[in-house]
């Protein structure tokens, strides 16, 4: 089911906010992959087809211990970078296996706390036309791509030297050592990650948009915030603002980042993928006794407003692809820290699951109409229909009290989450030789 991709039009001219933008539509994405399962007793991904889109578009790397990833990238008028048709392909696979269609921002909302400005930044602020040329020292043994901004406020020069592929050390991916009195080596793998990444100011604020892919299947999503605190908020509008700067006489106003991405699975290349909670309780036991925990699974059937908690957790399952163990493959969605704003309907669930609907892009200020009383947020999409083809938005909040040393460049304040292989291969992907008998057991 091919996918709708909405732009924005364009605002000229310096600003501390720029005005709402208008949507006019731009192309569609490719539709969902569908392939058969191979016949085997334990069917691994069928084959995918190599991605659709041209060389210039396509990104492909790579890492250590023989992963593969492929993905193609477009650039959208208001969502700027959108990653498409996202396989992975660990050593030993015979084919890349498909795991989202699409994923991009969703939107990047930021109320003031004193209740004098609330933003849109995607629909209403101009984050794609924002996008920031970079210099070849921010994107390291990489490659910078020429980006061509839809609706550029500059007309003249639509073409952005802004989008860095590279590879980045992540550490340890494992360790694992001799036991004691175990005469035995010491197995460990120094990781990279494939790092994809734009910069987009809005205002005074920088936003690094970063989409990490690891060796063991992991991906890491996540917005870093930096640039500089916007001075027009020194004026402790809120009452409760931090001072900066000597004594006490210039307050910044507190405010919240709260930003959603979107995601359309389509593991194995299928779009009707589904959706696991599960909820662990723990029971307290007399005597000083261990506690229990009973972990119980629900299939999500229907359009899902979910909070997270310790004990609570979701994936999307592939209904056509297994490991080689005969296990159904997935991924699990981990939240990061979050500070959830709960001032909205639309901010104060971490997790939304929603069907498919071509016009619902953005989690706030929608700007395609969904027609009449269709709501413009994705709270107001979740009424109990039945998921065909589910698609994920995670919410994950920030709540900024500014600190002295937010001056001046402001450090990097991230927030994102992460999507975690569960069964897509039988054992770690990353598994050395002398260890691949120890599947289900020791030695």
């Amino acid at each position: 089911m091919p996918e709708s991709r909405p732009t924005g039009a364009r605002s000229r001219g310096p600003r501390r906010r720029t005005t709402a933008l208008a949507a006019a539509a731009l192309l569609c994405a490719a539709p969902a992959l569908l392939t058969a399962p191979t016949a085997q007793a334990a069917p691994t991904a069928p084959a995918a087809p190599a991605p659709r889109c041209s060389p210039a578009y396509r990104l492909t790397q790579t890492l250590d211990g023989g992963t593969v990833w492929r993905m193609c990238w477009h650039y959208e008028g208001n969502a700027g970078l959108v990653l498409d048709d996202i396989s992975y392909q660990p050593k030993g696979e015979r084919a890349p296996i498909k795991v989202l269609t699409t994923a991009k921002l969703a939107q990047i909302h930021v109320p003031y706390d004193d209740g004098t400005n609330e933003y849109d930044d995607l629909t209403g602020q101009g984050f794609a036309q924002g996008l920031q040329k970079l210099d070849p020292a921010e994107c390291p043994g990489g490659t910078i791509k020429t980006v061509r901004v839809p609706g550029a406020w500059d007309p003249a020069h639509p073409d952005v030297s802004g989008l860095c592929a590279t590879t980045r050390a992540r550490g340890h991916a494992y360790r694992k050592g001799p036991y004691p009195g175990e005469s035995a080596r010491t197995y460990q793998l120094q990781g990279k990650d494939l790092l994809v990444y734009t910069v987009n100011k809005v205002g005074w604020y920088e936003y690094i948009t970063e989409w990490r892919f690891a060796g063991d299947g992991t991906m890491t999503m996540q917005v870093g915030a930096t640039g500089t605190v916007s001075p027009g908020d020194y004026d402790a509008g809120d009452g409760r603002g931090m001072p900066l700067g000597k004594g006490a006489k210039d307050f910044a106003t507190s405010h919240s980042h709260n930003v959603f991405w979107r995601l359309n699975f389509g593991l194995d290349g299928s779009t009707t993928n589904k959706v696991e909670q599960f909820d662990s309780a723990l029971t307290a036991r007399s005597g000083g006794r261990t506690p229990t925990i009973r972990t119980t699974r629900t299939p999500v059937t229907k359009e899902l407003a979910g909070d997270a908690g310790p004990l609570r957790w979701w994936r999307v399952v592939s209904d056509t692809g297994k490991n080689k163990d005969g296990h159904p493959r997935s991924y699990e969605i981990v939240p990061g820290r979050s500070a959830k704003y709960t001032g909205r309907g639309y901010t104060r669930h971490d997790v939304y699951v929603t069907d498919y609907k071509a016009c619902e892009q953005f989690a706030s200020n929608n700007l395609a109409n969904c027609g009449k009383g269709a709501g413009r947020s994705v709270d107001t999409w979740v009424n109990g229909q039945p998921l065909k083809h589910p698609i994920a938005w995670v919410n994950i909040g920030f709540h900024h009290i500014a600190r002295d040393e937010d001056q001046e460049p402001m450090p990097v304040h991230w927030q994102g989450f992460q999507l975690v292989p569960r069964d897509v291969t039988a054992m770690n992907p990353l598994t050395p030789p002398a260890l691949s008998g120890h599947n289900g057991h020791y030695g």
